[in-house]
Formats: structure tokens, C-alpha cells, sequence
């Protein structure tokens, strides 16, 4: 089953999100994190089976700087 990873940058770790489950990791470089979520996603659904969903629909937008 297909799955998306949301990365982000915290300090010097790269946290990765499943939006379709919740799971979260964090990795030193954007694929160790992305390797952590699906190990930890992978676990997580033995324990409690997924119902089939749609993937989320991923969106930037852009917000004035207010100095």
C-alpha cells in the first residue's frame, strides 16, 4: 500500500509524517527518516489494520512577512 511522508526540518533532524495514520519518526537525513516512518507505519498497522482511505490532498501557500 501506497503511503505519504510529510518532512520537515527540526534543528538537525528530519521528522517525517503519515497523514493517512498518524505515525511519526525522525531520521538525521530525509531518506533515514522516511525509512524510520515506514518501519514505524508498518508496525503500527499490525497492531491496528488500516481502513482504505484517499490520499491527502498536499497544498503550499504563501503568507506576507510582517517585520
Amino acid at each position: 500500500m501506497l503511503y505519504t511522508a510529510v518532512i520537515h526540518r527540526e534543528e538537525e533532524w528530519f521528522v517525517a509524517e503519515c497523514p493517512e495514520v498518524g505515525t511519526v519518526s525522525q531520521g538525521k537525513t530525509v531518506e533515514e527518516a522516511i525509512e524510520n516512518l515506514r518501519e514505524a507505519t508498518d508496525l503500527y498497522l499490525e497492531e491496528f489494520p488500516a481502513k482504505v482511505s484517499s490520499h491527502p490532498i498536499l497544498a503550499t501557500f504563501e503568507v506576507p512577512v510582517h517585520a
